[in-house]
């Protein structure tokens, strides 16, 4: 490769020209830019220039899942000054969905730190920070003017729109004189008034709420007959000055008010300022709050509902127990969903805007409540997996979820969503699909039921029967509601007989 040659008067080079050498070789202008995901939840977004001097390695915002926007940095892991060796924890970004770790890529110097610990909503691409190589003197690097996130793309011009012609402003409604009654009419006393060339004003409303009724009308007719009345009828205001031609106006109706419909309900003002306290949004629960608003906005959702018998299941689980193997309900659930999915593909499906997908693998997404909100970690090809071995993904999974430690292939993608609130003593509720996922089953607690059953002699008889129910939200678009109801089916029948879950 060609390489630029700069000579400076200065001691590395002189150093140099005398034979002594250095690290690196002098002048020798080198880009560099790197992306690389390490272990663990380490990611790594370095861009940086190196010349001759202490040209710093810029650390950027990165892009740590395709939703995320912006990130909040939590913590710097290593001080200014300090060496980094490649593959050390810099920093602690929480993205959309978790807590993720930044690492170095390279051995050097950490020289500045420009966005200190607990700032929020930094957009991507924007400087956070600075390194130089070892031996470099980091106290001489300045942070730029220019630490702002990296231009837009700039989008196409877009073909002037011909002018919208002026519009000619409406005529202004005539006002009612300051002081003048307003009354709402019944249809018979407009009649009524019009006819006699009448105002409500001139009379008393005795209906229901101050309705001026027939009756009141027929008593100002009485009254004018009498005399008692002027014969009078309030001239029309003139007509507003347009700042255009305007057609011809429409001959003016009489100046009292069209029946007023009953007063609605007006959204309350803003609490005052000191009134209230408000609650910072983690970056999670802003993007939670934008997905399920477009969910149930974008996404027509169908709900479908079943009852399940735990019997067998709690048995079955019982006997696991005695062998010292610990598996809960929900796990049960799980597989069987899994099963069911891989005996039915057609609900393993997705929507990706333009039409349905169908998806491979069987990776079922299970709901887990954190302090930031709610996340969906994945148990990848359930199908393939006994109960067991997805209780074991499961603790795991959500001990991280509720650590903040999932990496980002963890909790993205997903074919079939649960969410599981029985331990809270739900009965029953509908969730919100999670796009671009077709269903999610709802499932509440397990609860005792009396029904009634014959025995062995054909004897109608009281049992009880543990019962959990399960509802499933579906997007329409993909699973319809005959698809929905056979898979509910389906499901009823491979949880309430464990053998086909083995």
């Amino acid at each position: 490769m060609a390489a630029s040659w700069r000579l400076r008067c200065d001691l590395p080079l002189l150093r140099y020209l005398l034979g002594f050498g250095s690290r690196r070789s002098l002048g020798l202008a080198q880009g560099a830019a790197a992306w690389s995901v390490g272990r663990g939840a380490s990611w790594r977004w370095f861009h940086g220039t190196q010349l001759l001097q202490a040209d710093p390695i810029k650390i950027l915002m990165p892009s740590l899942s395709p939703t995320m926007e912006q990130g909040n940095i939590v913590k710097w892991l290593k001080k200014e000054g300090e060496a980094v060796s490649a593959g050390d924890s810099l920093c602690e970004i929480e993205t959309d969905k978790a807590v993720v770790t930044l690492d170095a890529s390279d051995d050097g110097i950490l020289a500045k730190i420009v966005v200190e610990e607990g700032a929020k909503n930094i957009k991507l691409g924007s400087l956070i920070g600075l390194m130089v190589e070892e031996g470099e003197d980091w106290k001489l690097v300045e942070i730029p003017k220019d630490t702002g996130a990296p231009p837009p793309v700039s989008k196409p011009a877009v073909p002037p729109q011909p002018s919208p012609q002026p519009q000619i402003p409406s005529p202004a409604k005539k006002g009612h004189t300051v002081g003048t009654a307003r009354f709402r009419l019944s249809p018979a006393a407009r009649n009524i008034l019009e006819k006699y060339s009448l105002d409500a004003s001139q009379g008393t409303a005795t209906g229901p709420r101050g309705i001026f009724t027939k009756e009141d009308a027929l008593k100002l007719v009485e009254l004018k007959q009498m005399g008692k009345i002027p014969e009078s009828r309030p001239a029309a205001a003139p007509p507003p000055t347009l700042s255009a031609s305007a057609p011809p106006q429409a001959t003016a109706g009489p100046s009292y008010p069209r029946p007023m419909i009953p007063p609605v309900s007006i959204p309350g003002q803003p609490n005052a300022a000191g009134t209230f306290t408000e609650i910072p949004a983690s970056n999670i629960r802003r993007v939670i709050a934008k997905r399920l608003t477009e969910s149930k906005s974008t996404v027509p959702h169908a709900y479908a509902t079943a009852d399940c018998d735990l019997g067998a299941v709690l048995k079955v689980r019982r006997d696991l127990v005695k062998d010292d193997i610990k598996v809960s309900v929900n796990d049960f659930i799980i597989r069987a969903a899994a099963v069911t999915l891989k005996q039915m593909p057609g609900v393993n499906v997705s929507w990706d805007g333009e039409g349905p997908k169908q998806l491979p693998s069987v990776d079922i997404s299970v709901a887990v409540a954190t302090d930031k909100g709610l996340i969906t970690p994945i148990i990848k090809d359930a199908a393939a997996k006994g109960v067991q071995e997805i209780a074991d993904s499961v603790k795991v999974l959500s001990k991280k979820a509720r650590d903040g430690k999932l990496l980002p292939e963890e909790y993205q993608g997903g074919s079939f969503s649960i969410s599981n609130l029985g331990m809270f003593g739900i009965d029953e509720f509908a969730a919100v699909i999670n796009p671009p996922q077709a269903c999610i089953l709802a499932v509440g607690r397990f609860r005792p039921v009396l029904k009634l059953a014959e025995d062995e002699e054909g004897n109608p008889q009281l049992r009880q029967h543990q019962l959990i129910t399960v509802t499933m939200s579906s997007d329409s678009r993909v699973v319809d509601d005959e698809l929905a109801t056979r898979f509910l089916e389906s499901f009823k029948a491979n949880l309430e007989n464990p053998m086909r879950l083995a």
